[in-house]
C-alpha cells in the first residue's frame, strides 16, 4: 500500500534530505511517541492517587528524610493536591505493569510480521492503539480492571514498535552509518520520555490530569500522515529517493534490502548461539535497572526525597535529554571508529555496554551512600540516566550485527525478556515500598539492580560479539523454492566501482 498525496513535495523533500534519514528521523519520532505514551502514566499517577487516604489505609512511614527547600525551585502549586483515585502501592504497581503485559506478548509476533509482511504498517499501527487508548485513559481510569485492560492493549501495540523498526534499519541502514542511524532511531525512546515529562507536567501545572491524557493523545496524528507519506518498507518502494542513494544502500548491504520472502528462522541455533544468549541477559539486566529509571524514580523523588511532582518535572526531565545527546553523540564516534578501523563492532558494542552497565552501577551505589543528601543523589541519578544511552548502541544494534537477516525476530526475543522487568519492576518496588516509604526501604531496591547491572557486564564483556553469525546465512536447503530476490534493472546494470558516496 502506497500513499502518496503530494509526490512534488515528496521528490523536493529527497532532494535536500536523504530518504534513508528521513526514515531514522520519523523511527526516532515514532518511538517517542510510544515512550511519551507510556511514561505519561508513570507521572500521572502521582497526580491522580488520594494520598491522604493512602497515608491513613497503610500507616505508612514517613520518608526519613527533610523536605527540600524549594523557595529557588518556580512554584505553580503549593500543595501536591489528592487525586480522586483510591489505588494503594500494589494496586499502582499492577496498573503500571500491565502495559508490560501486551507488550511482552507481542514481541515475537510484531518481529515476524514485520519481515513476512510490512515493517511501516506494524509501526503504524502501534502508534494508532496507544493513541486511542491515551485517549480513553480518562474514561477507563474509573474502573481499575477496565483501566488495565487498556494498558494491555496498549503494550500490545507497542511491543511491535522495536522489533518493526529493526527490520526497517536492516534494510535502510549502510553498513558505515549503522551505529548512527540505530541511535537516531532508537534516542527517540530518550526524547519521547522529556517531552512527556516536560508536557504532562506543564499541562498538569495549568489544568486537569484528565487533560494530560488528551492532549497527549491527540499529538501523534501528524506524524502519522508523515509516516504514511514519506516513508516504505525498503529503497526499491521508496518513490521519494535518488538513484544514488538508492545505489549507496546497495553497495552497502547487497542484497539484504531487496524484497524477498521471509527466511524460516533457524531456531535450534539461534537459541543454542551463545553471543544471542549473551544479549538476552544483557538486555534482560539492563532493562531492569532502565524501567526503575522511567516508571519508578518520579515515586523515590516525591516519597523519599520529598520532591513535588508538579514543580520538578523539569528536574525530572532533564538526565533524559543529556541521555538523548550522548546517545546521538556516542553513535556517531564508534561509526567513525569502525570506518576508520579503530575499533572493532564487537569492540564497539561492548563500549556501549560498558557505559550502559557499570556507569549506572557505580551511580546507584553512590546513591545508598548519599541517602538524604539530594545534592548528591540528583547528580547520581542524572549521570546514571544519561550512561544508559550506551544501550541503543549496544544491545539494541546487536541483532543487526550478528543476523540482520532475522533482526526483527531477533529484537523480539530479546525484548521479550526485556520486557519482563516492565512487570517485575514496579510490583517489586510496590512489594518492597508498601508500609514504609524509607531510604533504607528502597536500599534493597538499589541493591538488586546494581548486582543485575554487574552481572550484565561480565556476561556481556566476555561472551558478547559483534560478528555476524553463520546461522545468518540461509542455504538453498533452507530458503524457499519460490523467494527469488528481485533485483531492479538499474541496479543490475551498475557495478560496485560504479556506485557513488554520499
Amino acid at each position: 500500500m502506497v500513499f502518496r498525496p503530494a509526490s512534488w513535495l515528496g521528490n523536493t523533500i529527497a532532494g535536500w534530505i536523504p530518504a534513508r534519514y528521513i526514515l531514522a528521523v520519523l523511527g526516532s519520532m515514532s518511538l517517542a511517541i510510544i515512550y511519551g505514551l507510556r511514561v505519561n502514566l508513570s507521572v500521572a499517577i502521582v497526580i491522580m492517587v488520594n494520598h491522604t487516604w493512602l497515608s491513613n489505609l497503610s500507616n505508612t512511614t514517613n520518608s526519613s528524610c527533610p523536605k527540600r527547600d524549594t523557595e529557588t525551585t518556580p512554584q505553580f502549586s503549593s500543595v501536591l493536591q489528592d487525586g480522586p483515585f483510591q489505588w494503594d502501592e500494589y494496586q499502582q504497581g499492577l496498573i503500571l505493569s500491565s502495559y508490560y503485559w501486551g507488550y511482552l506478548t507481542s514481541q515475537i509476533p510484531g518481529g515476524r510480521i514485520s519481515e513476512i509482511f510490512s515493517a511501516k504498517w506494524a509501526m503504524f499501527t502501534a502508534i494508532l492503539l496507544n493513541s486511542i487508548g491515551m485517549l480513553l485513559t480518562p474514561v477507563a481510569a474509573q474502573s481499575e480492571p477496565l483501566l488495565m485492560f487498556l494498558r494491555v492493549v496498549e503494550g500490545a501495540g507497542g511491543g511491535c514498535s522495536f522489533p518493526a523498526l529493526s527490520v526497517l534499519l536492516s534494510k535502510w541502514a549502510p553498513t558505515e552509518e549503522r551505529d548512527t542511524m540505530t541511535t537516531i532511531v532508537y534516542a527517540g525512546a530518550a526524547l519521547g520520555t522529556v517531552l512527556s515529562l516536560l508536557f504532562s507536567g506543564f499541562i498538569y501545572t495549568w489544568q486537569t490530569w484528565e487533560a494530560v491524557f488528551y492532549w497527549m493523545g491527540s499529538l501523534p496524528a501528524l506524524w502519522c500522515l508523515l509516516w504514511m507519506w514519506l516513508v516504505a518498507d525498503d529503497p526499491t518502494k521508496q518513490c521519494y529517493i535518488t538513484e544514488k542513494e538508492r545505489l549507496l544502500i546497495h553497495k552497502s548491504l547487497g542484497d539484504a534490502h531487496l524484497p524477498h520472502k521471509a527466511f524460516p528462522v533457524p531456531w535450534k541455533k539461534v537459541c543454542t548461539s551463545v553471543p544471542f544468549i549473551a544479549i538476552i541477559i544483557t538486555h534482560f539486566c539492563n532493562n531492569f535497572c532502565w524501567y526503575f529509571l522511567l516508571t519508578e524514580l518520579p515515586k523515590y523523588m516525591n516519597q523519599v526525597l520529598c520532591f513535588k511532582i508538579e514543580d520538578d518535572y523539569l528536574l525530572l526531565s532533564m538526565p533524559y535529554f543529556t541521555l538523548w545527546i550522548f546517545t546521538l553523540i556516542l553513535g556517531k564516534c564508534l561509526d567513525l571508529g569502525r570506518t576508520r578501523k579503530v575499533i572493532t563492532t564487537t569492540a564497539a558494542r561492548k563500549i556501549s555496554t560498558f557505559f550502559a552497565s557499570v556507569v549506572p552501577a557505580a551511580c546507584i551505589l553512590g546513591v545508598t551512600y548519599a541517602e538524604c543528601n539530594h545534592t548528591a543523589v540528583i547528580a547520581a541519578m542524572f549521570i546514571a540516566v544519561t550512561a544508559m544511552g550506551g544501550m541503543f548502541s549496544g544491545v539494541y544494534s546487536n541483532n543487526l550485527d550478528i543476523a540482520p537477516n532475522y533482526a526483527g525476530t531477533l529484537l523480539g526475543i530479546t525484548n521479550t525478556f526485556g520486557t519482563i522487568p516492565g512487570i517485575i519492576v514496579p510490583i517489586f518496588v510496590g512489594g518492597i515500598t508498601y508500609s514504609s516509604q524509607t531510604a533504607e526501604q528502597w536500599n534493597i531496591i538499589f541493591y538488586t539492580i546494581l548486582g543485575m547491572l554487574v552481572f550484565e557486564a561480565v556476561v556481556y564483556l566476555i561472551f558478547g560479539s559483534g560478528e555476524e553469525q553463520s546461522w545468518n546465512k540461509s542455504n538453498d536447503r533452507t530458503m524457499p523454492a519460490d523467494n527469488k530476490i528481485v533485483v531492479p534493472e538499474v541496479l543490475k546494470k551498475q557495478t560496485t566501482n560504479e556506485i557513488p558516496e554520499l
